[in-house]
This record gives C-alpha cells, structure tokens and sequence, in this order.
C-alpha cells in the first residue's frame, strides 16, 4: 500500500526486524551478492547462515538483508515464520521456477525521504494529522511472523491505538467474525472484499474474505 502510494516522506514501521534491515539496506542501494539459485541444498545453507547471523549480532547487514531476500523468495509459500529463539524455520518450498532480482538500486531514490523503524505501534512519533495505514499480522492460528509473536491482545490494542487517532486511517485484516466485531465496536466503517492467498501457511490458494477498516478520510 506505502509503495503503490509512493509519498516523499514517509515510516515504514514492522514489528519484524528483519524485513526492516532489508528496507533500509535497499535505501542504501542494496545489490545481490549471495549466490542466489532454487536449490534445496543451498536453501538450506543460506538459512542456516541468517539464523547464525541472528544468535551472532548480525542481523542488521547487509549480507542478513540479501540472505532475508533469498529466503523469502525460495521458502515454503513465501512465509515468514520464526520461532521463539528467534530462528527462521520455514523449509524449502516447491516452485516451477524462481526469479531473483539482483539489484535494488531503483529503489534508493523513492526512499531517499522515508525512515524504517522497528518499534511498538504505541512508541511511534506520529503527528495528529498523519495518514496510517496499518496492516497487521492477520487474525489466523498464525502468529509467528516475528518471535515473539501477535496475539489477540495485541490485535486489540492495535485497533483501539488506531481509533483514538485523529488523523486519517486505513486498517486492513481478514474478516474473521472477532475482526468485525472488534472494529464495528470502534466505530470503524467497514468494507470487506474477496482478495487471493498469495501467501498462506497450508498451501490453499482461495479467496479470502478481508475487511477494509477506515475513519477520518473524509
């Protein structure tokens, strides 16, 4: 949504600090140097380097940013799932074919204004007037896109955060029966769409039925 809209300025906020590394690398002007082949075997030695990089101190590189590439692009149904040690522990995934790109230079002028942070939703300096939209994790039995996970409580205080805010908002998630309910009761209005599983922990790619969740856009 941040990149279709592409403002001057902007933050780019995740609770995944590895998605955040590979952000700010690519405003860096990121290139791949990492061997990048759909290869099990290689697959394998490229996970098992981030997670030493991750228990070493070296999470934030560049090489980590490159290896986070790779891995997303080469694992099971483009997951990203960590376990509590902070591990990356999704296998090797079943493709045709798998494109990777090797430079990200084009991407270091649309940045150029934009800042990554890698903190609370409640720790953010965010202006009263500030457009948001945030994506949460979505409300399904998973939970660990980062390691220490996002439970219902968090989904709570992340919506209620949200409708105290009184600057424009867009909140997307999937339309399960709590989500709706949770947001109906803060006043959100609602709109809900049929989207594809480009991602998705089971291999099933139907439709799934998202809610669209706004206040203060005029």
């Amino acid at each position: 949504m941040a990149l279709g809209l592409q403002p001057e300025r902007g933050v780019l906020n995740d609770l995944n600090p590895h998605l955040i590394n590979f952000y700010a690398q690519l405003r860096r002007g990121l290139a791949m140097e990492i061997e990048t082949r759909y290869d099990q075997k290689l697959f394998y030695a490229h996970r098992a380097r981030f997670n030493e990089l991750i228990k070493n101190g070296g999470a934030r590189t560049v090489e980590a940013a490159q290896l986070f590439y790779y891995l997303n692009r080469t694992c099971f149904n483009g997951l990203c799932r960590f376990n509590q040690s902070g591990e990356f522990n999704v296998p090797f995934g079943q493709y045709k074919t798998v494109n990777y790109a090797t430079d990200f230079h084009s991407y270091r002028k649309l940045f150029r204004g934009w800042s990554f942070t890698n903190k609370d939703l409640a720790q953010l300096s965010i202006e009263s007037d500030d457009f948001i939209y945030a994506d949460p994790p979505y409300d399904v039995e998973f939970t660990t896109y980062s390691a220490g996970g996002f439970s219902w409580n968090d989904q709570v205080r992340t919506a209620e955060l949200l409708a105290r805010h009184r600057g424009p908002v867009l909140l997307s998630n999937q339309a399960t029966r709590r989500i709706v309910s949770l947001y109906r009761s803060l006043k959100f209005d609602l709109r809900f769409l049929d989207a594809p599983r480009r991602i998705s922990c089971n291999g099933n790619r139907e439709t799934s039925r998202e809610v669209l969740a706004t206040k203060n856009l005029g």
